[in-house]
């Protein structure tokens, strides 16, 4: 039978598996070549398409050996600028009465039995805790010129009698009779002789510098501390009275913002009327002199 050309226009022949190979060779041989490209061109398209999907893996960086950083330089103590080395060299106090001093639980009963000895300070159980009296007067003066004083930690018990305010809504101010209260408190001030307190607190200096440590300050120097207070107390403002109130709620507040904004000690210097202030504020004076051992005077801007 003579060979049939081959006809690329023809359909394709439906072949079983039996007759495969009784296709033409022609047709065989001229089909192979394309369809092993195409596959080729396939298996390179999806090689690729899974290449571009697997995470990139790139060979970890070779740090080169840190330097070992020099060592951090000792942080320096906050420097002493009152020591009570000065107060103890113009009280002439000795200095073996450091050596003599009980320990810090037995504070309580030294302190009432020294105080029992000064005169003026009789009445010191009337208006003050007898308990913990060097935990609660630290306590006081670190919290003085804060915003607020927590009363638990208040040495001083507090001042009998309710505020007194006068006028009425959109009139109010502190009442000229308020300062009837502090009065007691200013009288016990006047009477103790300032040189013998200071002696005192000089002697029993090292139970305040522990407490004070105690109390989350272990770089701190508590007369540091002490003479800070006393300058913030000094820097109440001198407010002709009658001092202005309002009382949004159930408590008082002053009506001057910046009143309101100052400091528990500058408030109480304010509460406690024109005449009370002036004397604790001559107190205070006496006090930093002898504390600084006379060798500071006041600061030209004392702290608000």
């Amino acid at each position: 039978m003579p060979e049939t050309p081959f006809d690329p226009h023809l359909p394709p022949l439906i072949l079983d598996d039996a007759s495969r190979d009784a296709r033409p060779l022609r047709a065989r041989s001229s089909s192979a070549p394309w369809i092993a490209a195409i596959a080729a061109l396939v298996a390179l398209a999806a090689a690729y398409w899974w290449w571009q999907r697997q995470p990139v893996s790139t060979p970890p960086a070779v740090s080169p050996p840190a330097a070992e950083a020099p060592p951090a330089p000792a942080q320096a103590e906050p420097a002493i600028r009152h020591p009570i080395d000065d107060a103890r060299a113009g009280l002439a106090a000795p200095d073996e009465d450091r050596d003599r001093l009980p320990a810090l639980g037995d504070s309580d009963a030294a302190i009432r039995a020294a105080l029992a000895g000064i005169p003026g300070a009789g009445e010191f159980e009337r208006f003050f805790y007898p308990q913990e009296i060097v935990r609660r007067l630290v306590a006081t003066v670190d919290n003085l010129p804060r915003r607020s004083v927590a009363t638990q930690v208040m040495a001083a018990k507090p001042v009998p009698g309710a505020f007194v305010a006068a006028g009425s809504d959109g009139n109010l101010a502190i009442s000229a009779d308020n300062a009837a209260r502090y009065a007691p408190y200013v009288r016990l001030a006047h009477a103790v002789d300032s040189k013998t307190l200071v002696a005192l607190y000089v002697r029993f200096y090292p139970w305040f510098q522990q407490t004070y440590q105690d109390l989350g300050y272990p770089s701190g120097y508590f007369n540091d501390r002490l003479i800070d207070v006393i300058d913030n107390l000094l820097a109440a403002p001198e407010v002709p009275a009658p001092i202005a109130l309002v009382q949004p709620h159930v408590l008082y507040q002053f009506a001057d913002p910046d009143l309101e904004a100052r400091s528990a000690g500058q408030k109480i210097m304010l509460r406690m009327g024109t005449n009370n202030a002036a004397q604790v504020r001559a107190k205070l004076r006496e006090l930093r002199r002898l504390l600084t051992g006379a060798k500071s005077d006041l600061p030209t801007n004392p702290p608000g």
